[in-house]
């Protein structure tokens, strides 16, 4: 089986090229089950339900990060859009759920884990490796596929990750840092990893941010708005192929595509 993973979606013209882009991708690539990393969706930081909710039935699973809190009102939106998760290793009181299991349309159930780094993070989350051990060991022994999007900025702790869970994970796949790496691999075990899988953003950009406004940032050293840039999008994602009744996978193909919008009215 195939399936596609979308990398940091940003703003109003990620959100369209995602609309726009999946159903020719699950075509293309015979994908039967979609996760989109949406955390930076709306206006570029945070989520809303109404967001989310323009992404139609293309996303089964919309995983977060960091900034899943930024938009005031998602975390009592959270609940409301089912297929969504937010950080696993966040304090268990807060809001939303950190990782489910969900039915595969093609056949099989997949657990989907999100997690989040600490390594240049915010120190608030718990350890992800403990995290990822504590829910392995609640899941039922029938799911055999089980992919993590690891949410963080070192690839080191990334790469760490990856090999801690190398056999018992399907996938383990890298967000945050919007820029697509270029180690995608099958480790030993026959688990996917690749540090980063990148973004659905402005490819005239700055991480998705208006090149003349981080550039006037990085120069005077004062704080600055940072607009999204919305066109030209690059779209990144990855496909990874595995083998639904032991939750191996074979291969992972990172994959970068571009998208221009002629307008965005209705998105």
């Amino acid at each position: 089986m195939n399936l596609l993973f979308i990398g940091d979606v940003v703003g109003r013209g990620g959100r369209k090229a995602v609309v726009k882009m999946i159903p020719d991708l699950r075509r293309e690539f015979s994908c039967s089950f979609t996760i989109v990393n949406a955390e930076n969706i709306a206006a570029g930081s945070g989520m809303t339900a109404k967001c989310l909710r323009e992404l139609g039935d293309g996303a089964d699973v919309i995983t977060s990060g960091d900034h899943v809190w930024d938009q005031k009102d998602f975390e009592h939106e959270i609940t409301t859009v089912p297929n969504v998760l937010r950080p696993a290793n966040l304090h268990r009181s807060q809001p939303g759920r950190g990782w489910k299991i969900f039915r595969n349309p093609a056949g099989g159930e997949i657990a989907v884990i999100n997690l989040m780094g600490k390594v240049f993070m915010k120190d608030s989350a718990y350890c992800p490796f403990e995290t990822a051990e504590e829910i392995l060991g609640q899941l039922p022994p029938t799911v055999k596929t089980v992919i993590v999007d690891f949410h963080a900025e070192a690839t080191s702790e990334k790469a760490a990750m990856a090999h801690f869970l190398d056999g018992r994970a399907t996938a383990v796949l890298g967000t945050h840092t919007h820029v697509q790496t270029n180690d995608a691999k099958i480790l030993p075990g026959g688990t996917a990893f690749i540090s980063d899988v990148g973004m659905v953003g402005s490819e005239y950009s700055v991480l998705g941010r208006t090149v003349e406004s981080v550039v006037d940032k990085f120069r005077s050293g004062m704080p600055r708005r940072l607009p999204v840039a919305e066109t030209p999008v690059r779209l990144d994602c990855a496909i990874v192929t595995y083998n639904a009744a032991d939750g191996r996978a074979s291969a992972i193909r990172n994959i970068s595509r571009m998208y221009q919008p002629d307008e965005f009215e209705g998105i």
